[in-house]
């Protein structure tokens, strides 16, 4: 983190050191902004690294779970500018559990029914499948709610703390903070639980895992279904903090975040979650100091960068010990 923002300190150079206070607010909207591609992130690396399959329906799921969790806003009363206190808290809690067990459920079937028919086939088959999810799904949201971009409740607090003369705001705090806890569970749920171990197992070996008793297609639809849940969080987190979603909101979201994932080290829980810190950095400071248009040349050319000289990204992709 720190190295980071040293790198784009030095890049940005006076336009920094003129005017410190921006930089810091621009910080901080970067930091919120990667949070959320990290959540997606993982997503990716983990289903990737078990059975080798960029999802490319990933990114859709995201925007399902910000729709999914519309209607039930609704049906917990939760009202703009008139819901407030530990009752809020609460219900958005519930409802987060909530939508990511749909989308956890939505995501199995998915895999059941799209990807394990195809997993012994070419890796073209899958891969075009997983293209064609991701289309059906925008179709259903489409269909859903229409084309038009929809507003989503601010229901999170507008206070904000001044910090040298930039501002951090409640909203900066709960996508930070939820992510690092959401991450921090992932990895010790990976490294500790009986089930994380099935899963490193499985993406060392697939077949040595089954000779030694690991269940291969519930270990799978286990990584699928987890996969989900973080991206449902990070759909919430996301109609939280921009208050706006739509239905191809997985698509440009989805690709970035692949990108931070194959840049972090796709297969590598802490790099999806560093490259997707960067990726949000990178675009932040882009939209802020440069051109908006221009975000998309330099997220793209750093990747190019990366897999030119070091194609298993920042923090090396995990492979089986040979």
């Amino acid at each position: 983190m720190a190295a980071i923002v040293l790198i784009l300190a030095v890049l940005l150079g006076p336009k920094a050191a003129t005017n410190f206070p921006f930089f810091l607010q621009i910080l901080i909207y970067g930091v919120a902004n990667g949070a959320i591609y990290a959540l997606i992130a993982l997503g990716y690396t983990m289903v990737y690294g078990i059975i080798e399959l960029i999802n490319f329906a990933h990114g859709d799921i995201f925007a399902l779970g910000a729709f999914v969790s519309l209607p039930l806003i609704g049906l917990f009363g939760l009202t703009e500018g008139r819901s407030s206190g530990p009752g809020v808290w609460l219900a958005l809690i519930v409802i987060a559990l909530i939508v990511m067990l749909v989308n956890g459920g939505v995501n199995v079937v998915i895999e059941r029914v799209a990807y394990r028919p195809l997993r012994n086939a070419p890796r073209l088959a899958p891969l075009i499948t997983a293209v064609g999810v991701s289309f059906i799904l925008e179709g259903i949201m489409y269909l859903w709610r229409g084309a038009s971009n929809i507003h989503y409740p601010d229901l999170l607090p507008g206070a904000r703390i001044s910090v040298i003369g930039a501002s951090l705001g409640v909203k900066d705090l709960v996508v930070i903070f939820a992510a690092i806890i959401l991450v921090i569970l992932l990895t010790l749920f990976v490294n500790g639980s009986k089930l994380g171990k099935a899963m490193r197992a499985t993406a060392q070996d697939r077949e040595a895992a089954q000779l030694m008793g690991i269940d291969i297609n519930r270990t799978i639809s286990a990584t699928f279904f987890i996969g989900a849940v973080l991206a449902a969080a990070g759909g919430i987190i996301f109609g939280l903090y921009f208050n706006n979603v739509r239905f191809d909101l997985g698509f440009r979201t989805g690709l970035y975040a692949f990108t931070a994932a194959v840049f972090g080290g796709i297969g590598n829980l802490q790099g999806a979650a560093l490259g997707g810190l960067f990726i949000g950095l990178v675009q932040v400071f882009s939209n802020s100091y440069f051109e908006a248009a221009l975000s998309d040349v330099w997220i793209f050319a750093i990747l190019i960068l990366v897999l030119v000289f070091r194609p298993t990204g920042l923090l090396g992709m995990q492979v089986p010990e040979k």
